[in-house]
């Protein structure tokens, strides 16, 4: 499909850091590999046919991209691929590959846990064990509660289909409204967004960050929640206007928040996040499992074997979209 160019061996670029992604044996074994930092990305994209962005929250692609002279293809060890989707990318011919797949099961079980932890009011039973207090308390059911998962994509999916085997009613909310969906039942439009949302229990952001969904989730959207609401974002920090969801948090509008992605990462010190009541920080890892590098990189290998081989990639993204179109689905 996209084999290198009149090269037996080609020229990888992979942008890692200071940690090598693991095990790259056979990709070592099939091309130049020149492993590099963001200092150093440049120089490695010179003459490079390929570049793995193993960094995926690394912001040195468009800075560097001057320097690729013959790259055709770019794999990001993500499913997002925001950090990468520059308009120097998205005009060239250079395809797009992403590790849609390796993470959905495993952030669809950071939604249940939070919202399991909410309704049984986890974080307040630690603070008593804490302080040796003995307070009985009564806890919500989460069977029969309504749940909006903003974003239809794989990820939304897994958790749909978590959210409603533990007894949860799930609708979904994407680019068109539909009903009869095999996961989500019926599909809200998610430009309509204060339609829909007073309806939920639980309101689940997992959309892709497009010039369509930044700051989707601003104040009109958190008024539009009832006060019993809560939110969860483990799709992208930009989704989400911090100041309205602080605001929103500090007067009632919502009761609570469970947030694993920030506009800003870290999450600064000085944030009200940190230390407001029935809110849940987490530093970017709702879906880092144990063995999750070795998965990308398996995603990557056999993304590479393809394009050795020139066969059709997996998890080919649509750049005018943001995101891998249905029918394109990946490994992992």
């Amino acid at each position: 499909m996209i084999a290198s160019e009149n090269r037996e061996t080609p020229v990888l670029a992979v942008l890692c850091g200071e940690h090598r992604p693991p095990d790259m044996r056979a990709v070592e074994s099939g091309a130049v590999v020149r492993y590099t930092d963001a200092a150093g990305l440049p120089e490695a994209l010179s003459g490079a046919d390929a570049l793995f962005v193993y960094d995926f929250l690394s912001t040195a692609v468009p800075g560097a991209w001057y320097a690729a002279d013959r790259l055709r293809w770019l794999h990001i060890a993500s499913a997002g691929v925001d950090p990468v989707l520059f308009p120097g990318l998205v005009e060239s011919d250079v395809v797009l590959t992403n590790s849609r797949g390796v993470f959905d099961d495993a952030i669809a079980e950071y939604v249940l846990g939070v919202v399991l932890a909410f309704a049984k009011d986890f974080a307040r039973s630690h603070d008593l064990q804490r302080e040796g207090r003995w307070q009985h308390r009564e806890s919500e059911r989460i069977a029969g509660r309504t749940a909006v998962v903003v974003g239809t994509g794989p990820i939304g999916r897994a958790i749909a289909r978590l959210l409603r085997a533990a007894g949860m009613r799930v609708s979904g909310a994407g680019r068109r409204a539909r009903t009869g969906d095999s996961d989500f039942g019926v599909v809200h439009d998610s430009a309509q967004l204060a339609e829909y949302l007073p309806e939920a229990d639980y309101v689940v952001a997992v959309a892709p960050l497009t010039e369509n969904t930044k700051g989707m989730f601003d104040a009109r959207a958190f008024a539009a929640m009832k006060p019993s609401a809560r939110f969860v974002n483990v799709g992208r920090g930009e989704l989400v206007v911090t100041s309205d969801l602080v605001a929103a948090l500090a007067d009632g509008g919502i009761a609570g928040a469970a947030l694993d992605v920030f506009d800003t990462e870290p999450l600064p010190p000085e944030s009200p996040l940190w230390s407001m009541p029935d809110v849940l920080v987490s530093p970017h890892m709702s879906g880092d499992f144990i063995g999750w590098r070795n998965t990308l990189v398996e995603v990557f290998t056999e993304n590479f074997r393809r394009w050795r081989a020139g066969e059709p990639l997996r998890n080919v993204v649509d750049k005018t979209l943001g995101y891998v179109p249905s029918g394109n689905q990946g490994a992992g």
